[in-house]
C-alpha cells in the first residue's frame, strides 16, 4: 500500500484552492472549492441520517456534470463506495447493476429515473435527483424530511461556519474499497471492477508528477466519467491539483469539442482516438489531397510550409493554449499518428485499462516513442508472456499498486484475470523493446488464427481500410475460415456524392482489391459486406466485437 492517502489529497486540494473555481457545468453552474466542500458535507449529512455505513454501495447514472463530481467525491470521502453507471446503459443494465453491486442509494438523472422502474431495484432505500439532490423516491418514511433538514443542519458540527482551516474528512484507509466499475469491455459482458483507494492514488500520482498541470489551469471533461480514463484523469487529477474542471454534458461530436475547446481553452487535453481520427480524416485529409497542396506537400520546402500551417490550425481548433494531447482508450490509426508526428504536434499514446484504475503506461509527447504505448509507469510492473519479449508478441501482463482487488461476486472471473503469482492478465497482445516502450500488437480474444496457423490482428487490416474513401469504420471477422470485412460507409458522403447501394457496393469492392495487394496472402480479405449503421462501442470508442463474432461453421 501507499503511503499516501487518497482521501488526504482531495481535502488538501480543497483547503488550498478553497476560492479558486473548482467544477463548473458548460455554460451553467459552477462550485469553488469551498463550495463543493459545503456540497459534500451536505451529502454526508443525508447519508449520516439514511444509515449508510461505511463500505456500503452508492449508485450514480447521469451525464457529466457538477453534481454528478460533488456525489462522487462525497460518496468515497465518507467512506462508501460509488458505483458510476454509463448513462448510455439501457434500463435493464441499469436495474442489473443497482441489484448486482448491492447499492442502497441512487442518484440519477431525472429524464433516466424516467425510464427505470422502482420495483425493479427492491433494495434501494431512497432515489436523489442528480438535479438538486431532491428526493423522487423513499422507501424509508423520512427520507423527504432528511433531505429538506439538510440544507441547515449539514454544517452543525462546524458550529454551522466552514474555512478551510477546520475542514476534515474521515479517515479512510487506502486499503478500502472506492469504486466497483461495471464496464462494457469488447470481449464480453459487464463485470464490476473492484477499485481501492490505492488504485485511484497510484493514478493520481503518478499524474501529479508526470503530466503538465498546476493550480488554476483549465480541463475541458468530455469522455464519460463513469468510465475510469476519464474520471480519473479529466477529473479527480486536475481536482487534485487546484485546477478548473468544466464538463461538457452533451454528445461529444467533434464540431461540439472544437467549439468548446475555443472557449475554455485547455491547458491539457485527454481524447480517445476515435475523435482525433474524426477530424483528421473530415478537415486535415481532404484539404492536404486537394491540387496544389497535394503537388507542393512532396516538395520539402513547401512541405515545411504546408505542414506548419496545418499544426497551427490544429492547435488553434484544440484552443491553442495546450501543453499536451494524451490519447488513449483505444488503438490510434497509423496513418494519423504517422502524420501528427510528422508535423511536430505534441500528442502522445498512453495505454489502460479499467481493471488498472486505468494507467499501464505513458511517457510525455516529446521523449516516447512513435508507435509505442509509453513506458510502464511508476507503482506497476510489465512484462510479456513470451520467450522473446522484445521480437515475439505475448500478452501484456500488469503487476502493482493500481491492480484492481478482482470482480464483485464473480471469483471465477477473477482467478482467470489475475494469477497465483498477481500477475493481471490484460488479454492484450505486444512487445517491450529493450527501453521499455510497450508496443501493442492487438487483443489476444480478438485475434484470428489464420488457415495456415498464421496469426492475425484483426485491428491491422481495419486500420488500413478506415484509411479508405467512402469508409466511415470496419470491423474484421473470421466467417468459415475466411476473412470478411463488415464496412459502414462514410454516409454523409456518399449522400453527397448521390451513390446508390450498388454503386457503393462497387466502391467497397475496388477498395478491397487495393487494400489487399498491402497485405500479406494469409490476411486477404475474401469479401465485404455494408453494415447499416456504426458498430456498437465501450465509452472509449473501442468496438464490441463479441456482438458480431460469428463462430466457425462445422
Amino acid at each position: 500500500m501507499l503511503n499516501e492517502n487518497f482521501v488526504k489529497i482531495l481535502e488538501t486540494s480543497i483547503k488550498k484552492n478553497w476560492n479558486l473555481p473548482s467544477l463548473s457545468d458548460y455554460e451553467g453552474k459552477s462550485l469553488s472549492y469551498g463550495k463543493v466542500a459545503e456540497n459534500i458535507l451536505r451529502l454526508h449529512y443525508i447519508f449520516h441520517e439514511c444509515n449508510v455505513k461505511k463500505g456500503d454501495k452508492i449508485a450514480l447514472v447521469g451525464k457529466n456534470s457538477v453534481n454528478w463530481t460533488v456525489v462522487y467525491l462525497a460518496t468515497i470521502t465518507y467512506g462508501a463506495v460509488i458505483v458510476p453507471i454509463l448513462p448510455d446503459f439501457n434500463p435493464d443494465d441499469i436495474h442489473h447493476i443497482v441489484n448486482h453491486s448491492d447499492s442502497v442509494l441512487l442518484f440519477a438523472l431525472d429524464s433516466i429515473y424516467e425510464n427505470l422502474d422502482d420495483e425493479k431495484m427492491p433494495h434501494i432505500e431512497g432515489i436523489f435527483s442528480l438535479g438538486d439532490f431532491s428526493v423522487i423516491h423513499q422507501k424509508k418514511k423520512n427520507l423527504f424530511e432528511i433531505w429538506q433538514k439538510s440544507e441547515n443542519k449539514f454544517l452543525a458540527k462546524y458550529n454551522n461556519t466552514l474555512n478551510p482551516d477546520i475542514l476534515e474528512f474521515e479517515n479512510i484507509q487506502n486499503k478500502d474499497l472506492a469504486a466497483i466499475v461495471y464496464t462494457s469491455g469488447t470481449t464480453g459482458f459487464s463485470k464490476g471492477v473492484l477499485l481501492n483507494h490505492n488504485s485511484l492514488t497510484a493514478n493520481i500520482l503518478y499524474a501529479q508528477k508526470n503530466m503538465p498541470l498546476k493550480s488554476g489551469d483549465n480541463i475541458l471533461s468530455f469522455m464519460p466519467l463513469a468510465h475510469a480514463y476519464g474520471c480519473a484523469f479529466e477529473f479527480l487529477f486536475p481536482f487534485t491539483l487546484g485546477c478548473h474542471v468544466t464538463l461538457l454534458g452533451r454528445i461529444p461530436s467533434p464540431k461540439i469539442i472544437v467549439q468548446a475547446f475555443q472557449k475554455i481553452r485547455p491547458q491539457l487535453i485527454l481524447s480517445v482516438p476515435l475523435i482525433i481520427e474524426k477530424i483528421y480524416k473530415k478537415q486535415i485529409k481532404p484539404a492536404i489531397e486537394k491540387m496544389p497542396a497535394k503537388l507542393l506537400i512532396k516538395t520539402p520546402i513547401f512541405s515545411k510550409i504546408i505542414n506548419k500551417k496545418i499544426k497551427a490550425s490544429l492547435e488553434t481548433a484544440f484552443g491553442s493554449n495546450f501543453h499536451e494531447l494524451v490519447i488513449g482508450g483505444a488503438a490510434l490509426n497509423d496513418e494519423v499518428e504517422t502524420f501528427l508526428t510528422k508535423i511536430g504536434f505534441p500528442f502522445t499514446i498512453g495505454y489502460g485499462m479499467t481493471e488498472c484504475g486505468p494507467l499501464i503506461s505513458y511517457c510525455a509527447w516529446n521523449k516516447t516513442k512513435m508507435g509505442s504505448v509509453g513506458l510502464a509507469i511508476d507503482y506497476v510492473d510489465v512484462k510479456i508472456d513470451s520467450d522473446d519479449p522484445e521480437n515475439t508478441v505475448g500478452e501484456i501482463l500488469v503487476k502493482g499498486e493500481n491492480v484492481m482487488l478482482g470482480y464483485y461476486k464473480n471469483e471465477q472471473a477473477t482467478n482467470e484475470t489475475i494469477d497465483k503469482d498477481g500477475w493481471l492478465h490484460t488479454g492484450d497482445l505486444g512487445v517491450i523493446d529493450k527501453d521499455g516502450f510497450i508496443y501493442i500488437r492487438g487483443r489476444a480474444k480478438s485475434m484470428i488464427l489464420g488457415a495456415s496457423g498464421q496469426n492475425i490482428y484483426p485491428e491491422e487490416v481495419e486500420a488500413k481500410i478506415n484509411n479508405m474513401p467512402y469508409v466511415q469504420e470496419s470491423l474484421i471477422i473470421d466467417r468459415a475460415g475466411k476473412i470478411v470485412a463488415l464496412i459502414y460507409p462514410d454516409i454523409e458522403l456518399t449522400d453527397k456524392e448521390g451513390l446508390s447501394e450498388s454503386d457503393i457496393q462497387a466502391k467497397m469492392e475496388q477498395m478491397r482489391k487495393e487494400v489487399n495487394k498491402d497485405l500479406p496472402s494469409y490476411i486477404s480479405i475474401s469479401s465485404i459486406e455494408l453494415y447499416p449503421a456504426e458498430f456498437e462501442k465501450t465509452p472509449t470508442k473501442k468496438i464490441k466485437r463479441f456482438l458480431y463474432t460469428i463462430p466457425h461453421a462445422n
